[in-house]
Parts: C-alpha cells; structure tokens; sequence
C-alpha cells in the first residue's frame, strides 16, 4: 500500500505521503462525468506508489493539532489510564493478537475484507468500482488528517516505551521513529466504517464494532496508547463530517448506494 497500501501501513509511508499530497486530483465536472474509479484517473498520491489521492487537499484536512488536547502526560490520569488498557492488552489470547496483526495490513483490497464479511457483500471486487474507490480516497484523507499533530507531539510509542515485541516487527524501525498520537491506522478504520455505514445503514452496529476493533488492535499490537487509537477516531469523523460538503465524494457516494443497492437484488 508497485506499492500497494502496505506503503500507509508503515508510518514511514504516511510520511511521505503527507509530504506529497498537497495538490488534490483534478476532478472532472460532476454535472457531466462520472467520479473516476481508476488510480490512473484519480492520480497517486505520490508517483509509483499505486495508491490514488484523497478526495481533500492537505489545506483543506481538519487540523488535528488544533483540534486534539496534547496527549496525556507521564504522571496523569489520563496517562495511567493508558497504561491500564496497555496492561489488559497484554493478557489476550493469542488468536486475538493474530488478528490485530492482521488489521496492520492497509494493504488493497485486505483492508475491507473484514468488513466486507460483516456487510455480507464484496465492496472492493469489479461490480463495485464507485464504493472502493469512495472508501479508497475516504481513507487516505482519514490517514493523513493525523499528521499535523503526529508530526508536533512526536508521542512515544508503547512498544518502545516499555520494550515490548509488537505484532508486526518488520515495522518496528519505522514505527519507532514516528509519532504515535493520534493513531493513523485507527482513523483509517473507523472512516471505512463510517462511510459503509452510510451506504449500509442496516449494518450500522456490526460495522461501527469492526471499525471500532480495527482501532483497538493498534493497543493490542502495542504500536499505540489507547488514547491514540481515541484520537484517532475523532479525527476520521471529523474528516468524515468535511467529506460531506465535497462534491465529488457526494457523487461517487450515490453511485456507490446504487452499486450496494444493485448487489443486494436478487
């Protein structure tokens, strides 16, 4: 995430892409074009990578440093409650820990395969070109929407913190280097609930739990503080509240309800 979305599953890669991705796809009118449902048509966030931008120019990504409270500080309570939910995540099955290995690949389309489980219906396959790339571009604006504060606080994280194995060391380099608050990952998956719940209203608490999972095996994998995985959250529903007044996403959003609607006659 060529480069597939493993590239934002490292944090390394969120880096660069939110050193790239300044200049927003040029968008066809929607009054007389279909969105593109293409990363050729939409344009990488960063060339080679493979990955199509945002819906969102940089300028226009709600500001995380300004909307988020610094993250707890050594010695608060909210800090001690992080280290509480740390201590619980160390004493889950294995199994558990397999998964929230799992949930760390970003990559296409393996990020949606759960939640397509839970919709009961493929999302990312070729009946459904407007939803995958509505939760495709939706995602990357949740990603980056991190980054103002990310890059700011520069929190460490709780696997370095405390020494601890997390479930993916192939990223520990780059997770090391790189700020855990708020939580990328977790933003990212609560924008793919978010916007499937939006299509798939009669899903809307299955998907919100998938969602709120895929933020929590972030604790579990030990590469954030639960309030990370928190802020994270925040920040993908407030990118999810700006998405609204865009308007190719509302476009693309109901040539997705009509690809769902189309998938689920019989």
């Amino acid at each position: 995430m060529a480069l597939d979305y493993r590239l934002l599953g490292s944090v390394t890669g969120l880096v660069l892409l939110a050193g790239c991705a300044t200049t927003p796809a040029a968008p066809p009118s929607v009054a007389h074009a279909a969105p593109p449902t293409t990363v050729a048509e939409v344009g990488e966030i960063r060339p080679g990578s493979g990955i199509a931008k945002g819906y969102l120019p940089v300028t226009s990504l709600p500001n995380s440093l300004a909307l988020l409270p610094a993250p707890p500080a050594p010695g608060s309570a909210a800090f001690a409650a992080d280290e509480a939910a740390l201590a619980t995540a160390l004493k889950i099955a294995p199994e558990r820990f397999e998964k929230a290995a799992a949930d760390a690949d970003l990559s296409w389309p393996h990020v949606v395969s759960t939640y397509e489980a839970v919709l009961g219906a493929p999302v990312s396959g070729p009946a459904t070109p407007h939803t995958a790339m509505l939760i495709r571009r939706a995602m990357i604006d949740a990603g980056l929407s991190s980054y103002t504060a990310k890059n700011h606080h520069m929190r460490t994280r709780p696997f370095v913190a405390k020494k601890l194995p997390s479930c993916t060391p192939k990223d520990e380099a780059a997770l090391g280097k790189d700020g855990s608050y708020p939580s990328g990952h977790a933003a990212i998956g609560w924008m793919v609930a978010l916007v499937l719940t939006d299509l798939a209203p009669d899903k809307t608490d299955p998907l919100l739990q998938r969602g709120y999972d895929f933020g929590q095996s972030r604790v579990l994998c030990r590469v954030h503080w639960q309030s990370d995985v928190d802020a994270g959250r925040l920040m993908a529903s407030a990118t999810f509240a700006r998405l609204q007044s865009d308007p190719l996403f509302q476009a693309q959003r109901e040539l997705a309800r009509a690809e769902l609607k189309r998938a689920a006659t019989p």
